[in-house]
């Protein structure tokens, strides 16, 4: 049985100036994804007596600092409802991330059937759809165990979705967009809880940290897949990008981040206590923060303009890329 890592780990950032180096690295990636992988099924000790989900397990309790944690509503609940409504949180996260990488999946196939023989690239889909694979199977089986009917994406959404694995027919950079608009958002919020400690139940905190140590080798390539294609596309396909980025970006990060509208209703959240906890400055600036990474490669790689930056603030993720601060810093 592998352990989970003890650090989390980084996604690899190189600069990709030709294709031999684009190249170097998928090799390192498919080499780490033989190295350094997990099988929900062996590497999870489920039927450990300390893997066990209990509904009114006091560790699924939100911390004062969270959002919904912090409301006065949520706090005059019974320690029981304060629990589950946490599990409720954590399962549905799961719920949606195994629906939004079984699209990933089916997209990855559609990318790599269209591939010539001998591209690295189709190596690397494949393990990277093995690593999805496991993931929708460990994401699933902590569902199940919770006993709560969770439900994920709401069902217009989820029909609407069904059309994300046509996008590499039509667009492989914009494909690369919808992956990383579906997994940056979680790797922020993830990282984030680890890194103050909000996780407590240990399996929780098992499958986020090989969810982090893999995702991290699937971001890495879809940040250099953009790298190496996006300048060689025409003007036309450019602009389309830079157009259609914020839009996907806007709609994902909003299907991570968002309460659960189950939830909501099944403990029966006012709609002021939502309000007070998910619509204010706070959780704007998490939205726009969650992003940050896709907005500073964008920035890198030109395809913002006047024009799509009115689409970002629209969708509320806009701010200035790390490149535009660095140079109105230096130019104070």
């Amino acid at each position: 049985m592998a352990k989970p890592p003890a650090e989390l780990a980084e996604e690899v950032r190189e600069t990709v100036k030709d294709r031999k180096s684009y190249l170097g690295v998928i090799d390192r990636l498919n080499k780490a994804s033989v190295d350094k992988h997990w099988e929900a099924y062996a590497d999870i000790p489920w039927d450990d007596p300390d893997y066990r989900i209990d509904q009114d397990d006091p560790r699924w309790i939100l911390p004062a600092d969270d959002r919904l944690g912090s409301t006065a509503w949520y706090r005059a609940q019974p320690v029981e409802v304060q629990a589950r409504i946490g599990l409720w949180r954590v399962a549905t996260a799961m719920k949606i991330g195994l629906q939004f990488e079984n699209l990933l999946k089916r997209g990855l196939l559609n990318y790599a059937y269209r591939l010539p023989n001998g591209r690295p690239e189709f190596r690397y889909v494949y393990h990277e759809t093995t690593e999805e694979c496991h993931h929708g199977m460990m994401f699933q089986e902590f569902v199940n165990r919770t006993g709560m009917p969770i439900k994920g994406m709401p069902r217009s959404l989820s029909l609407v979705a069904q059309l994300a694995p046509l996008i590499p027919l039509v667009s492989t950079e914009l494909f690369f967009v919808f992956v990383l608009g579906g997994e940056d958002p979680i790797d922020y919020v993830q990282r984030k809880w680890l890194k103050e400690g909000r996780t407590k139940h240990p399996l929780e905190e098992t499958i986020m940290k090989i969810h982090i140590a893999e995702e991290a080798r699937h971001i890495s390539f879809a940040r250099h897949f953009l790298k190496h294609r996006a300048p060689r596309l025409n003007r036309v396909r450019r602009l389309a990008l830079g157009l259609f980025t914020p839009i996907v970006l806007g709609v994902m990060a909003r299907i991570m981040l968002s309460p659960p509208g189950s939830m909501i209703r099944h403990f029966g959240i006012p709609q002021d206590v939502v309000r007070e906890a998910y619509r204010n400055e706070a959780a704007r600036v998490e939205l726009r923060n969650c992003v940050a990474k896709i907005r500073d490669l964008m920035g890198e790689l030109g395809l913002i303009n006047g024009v799509n930056r009115r689409v970002w603030a629209a969708f509320g993720i806009w701010d200035e890329p790390k490149q535009a601060r660095k140079a109105a810093k230096t130019a104070a």
